[in-house]
């Protein structure tokens, strides 16, 4: 199998990792994540003028037409930066219900204003008592005058305080749990009876909670079809699984080379800690969980770019594989720099929170190994 990138990916990840390496850096990173909105809509808007937000958008609204792999790549570099713009939010998400799911009016009037970086959106999904189900759904859309009426609340929205622009899952029939019956909406964020808090999580990022009270939307923010919006989402946080794997891979790869680099200067009793042959050993079995997680995700970006009849039970099992090898990595990182590791003032411990925070969104490790099961074994 070739696993080689083409002249155009490579030139894709080279421009990513080289706007990361000379504009992103640490001192950057820490003066975006604690303003207001945590984010900076001036670099937002480079991302759209390098050409990043059209990548998985089809040619004809103006996107690069690009695929899973293209993700990947950019994905793994925005990593490395701990990039806290909402590409997940925006782009994957928001963007990705839309691309598979929206009316050819919804795609002409939203998908450009993605692309050119105009209109930020999120998906509202998550509630108090779902936990990574995404069929759990409360929320409702009771239909009244030729439109729909949304009441609910949904909370921990990627991006939700700075979206213009929200789709959320409601129940249109059925009762809580069942896969019919769910629907998804474009609501406007400043529409009447949407209220938002937002608050910062602990990788920096910002979130909201968000109530819809009696919120009145028209029968054209009907995402996809009516009661069936469970399959349009499981198809895009599929892909979304395998996108935040490739950004904790570049997380890990990023843990790696710091630590090694650590221990080739810091001395204890007059040695390089490197020298020491347990921690070596350490060393190597962390590299050796990246090389396992990087494997997983080629092999599951395979499948996505194939259809692969084991698709699903291959990123359930790299979601596992990432989840487990990002806690021995941030593990290992942070006991091999000692306390300042844990320290805000070191970069090592936000490594380590952005994986945890990719390990409990869409599911963890043990979330992800029942559906493997289920799926593998049923």
């Amino acid at each position: 199998m070739n696993f080689d990138f083409t002249e155009e990916q490579v030139m894709l990840r080279d421009s990513v990792a080289r706007y990361v390496q000379d504009d992103y850096d640490w001192d950057t990173r820490v003066a975006i994540a604690s303003s207001d909105e945590g984010m900076d809509r001036a670099r937002w808007q480079t991302f759209a003028d390098l050409g990043w937000l059209s990548i998985p958008f089809a040619e004809e609204h103006g996107g690069f037409g690009g695929g899973a792999v293209d993700v990947m790549l950019v994905m793994e570099e925005l990593g490395k930066g701990l990039v806290l713009e909402p590409y997940l939010a925006t782009v994957l998400l928001y963007g990705g219900l839309l691309q598979k799911g929206g009316s050819a009016e919804q795609q002409a009037r939203h998908i450009p204003a993605i692309i050119d970086g105009s209109s930020l959106g999120a998906f509202a999904y998550l509630e108090r008592q779902s936990r990574y189900e995404l069929a759990d759904v409360k929320t409702t859309a009771s239909a009244s005058d030729g439109g729909y009426v949304l009441s609910g609340e949904k909370v921990v929205v990627f991006n939700g305080a700075s979206a213009d622009q929200l789709i959320v899952s409601a129940r249109t029939s059925g009762e809580q749990g069942d896969d019919s019956g769910i629907s998804l909406f474009l609501v406007p964020a400043d529409a009447d009876g949407v209220e938002r808090i937002s608050y910062r999580m602990m990788d920096g990022q910002v979130a909201a909670n968000v109530q819809l009270k009696n919120v009145k939307v028209d029968a054209g923010s009907l995402v996809g079809e009516l009661d069936k919006g469970l399959a349009l989402m499981n198809a895009v946080v599929m892909d979304a699984n395998v996108a935040l794997a490739a950004e904790a891979l570049g997380i890990m790869a990023q843990l790696n080379s710091k630590t090694v680099e650590y221990t080739r200067t810091r001395e204890q009793f007059g040695v390089a800690l490197g020298k020491f042959q347990a921690l070596q050993h350490r060393m190597v079995d962390t590299f050796i969980g990246y090389e396992q997680a990087r494997s997983l995700l080629y092999r599951a970006v395979c499948a996505l770019t194939d259809d692969a009849e084991d698709e699903v039970q291959v990123i359930h099992a790299l979601r596992v594989m990432i989840d487990k090898a990002g806690r021995h990595i941030s593990g290992e990182a942070i006991q091999l720099h000692g306390g300042m590791g844990i320290t805000d003032d070191l970069d090592i411990g936000h490594y380590a929170k952005r994986l945890m925070m990719i390990n409990t969104t869409f599911g963890n490790g043990d979330y992800h190994q029942a559906k493997f099961n289920a799926v593998r074994y049923n």
